[in-house]
């Protein structure tokens, strides 16, 4: 029942698959989310009426459901329904739902991120701009996004965290990531103390690295 070197043999590398699977899904699921958490975030605190009261529901949507049910809806229910519209079965790849889920989830707390940013920016300096003669897009680009994004890049580093962990859950709909390959050795050895003692372990130091390296940015950002 103990950990011995045997054990680490087996699930070792089983772990470390599920690592590379865990890092390829948060990596471009954070990347993707913060391009549509940016356009979301723009849209909140934009004039257009429109475009702001999809960006509230999308956002309400995300925030108002756990990350479980949007894996499984987003696996099960989504081709269901494209299936029905199409005429034909469609199944969906466990990895690219992962994918999109995290997107979603990520986009939905990183357009909060993005909007408070935004109306952060002193507004001495929009004005400052368009006394120079900067159009609004000009403004925005040369003016309002710089600091904004530094000053969000620490919550964006704790998002890409929550996201690693978040990936855990992904478990659910068969994507093999850490704890679904973990799963895997304990129904075939029935070593359950073990097995999920050294998966919990693997997360301590996986996430542990992430937050010390999260504090080095912050840190540096900080000396900035």
């Amino acid at each position: 029942m103990g950990i011995d070197l045997e054990l680490l043999q087996a699930i070792g590398p089983m772990l470390f698959r599920g690592l590379k699977v865990t890092m390829e899904i948060a990596v471009i699921g954070i990347l993707f989310g913060f391009v549509l958490g940016s356009l979301c975030g723009y849209a909140l605190q934009s004039r257009n009426k429109i475009a702001k009261g999809i960006a509230n529901i999308y956002v309400w949507i995300m925030r108002g459901t756990p990350i479980v049910v949007q894996a499984l809806y987003v696996y099960f229910v989504v081709p269901e329904i494209i299936g029905l519209i199409k005429g034909e079965r469609i199944v969906l790849d466990p990895t690219l739902a992962g994918i999109l889920v995290i997107t979603l989830n990520a986009g939905a707390f990183i357009s909060q991120l993005v909007r408070g940013a935004l109306d952060s920016v002193d507004i001495g300096q929009k004005e400052a701009g368009a006394s120079l003669g900067l159009s609004p897009m000009q403004i925005m680009i040369h003016i309002i996004i710089p600091p904004a994004f530094r000053s969000i890049i620490p919550s964006l580093f704790n998002q890409f965290i929550i996201s690693v962990k978040d990936t855990a859950l992904l478990s659910m709909i068969s994507v093999n990531e850490i704890t679904r390959q973990t799963q895997n050795y304990v129904m075939r050895t029935y070593k359950t103390i073990p097995g999920y003692t050294v998966c919990a372990i693997f997360y301590l130091v996986l996430l542990s690295v992430l937050m010390i390296v999260q504090k080095m940015v912050e840190k540096r950002i900080a000396n900035k």
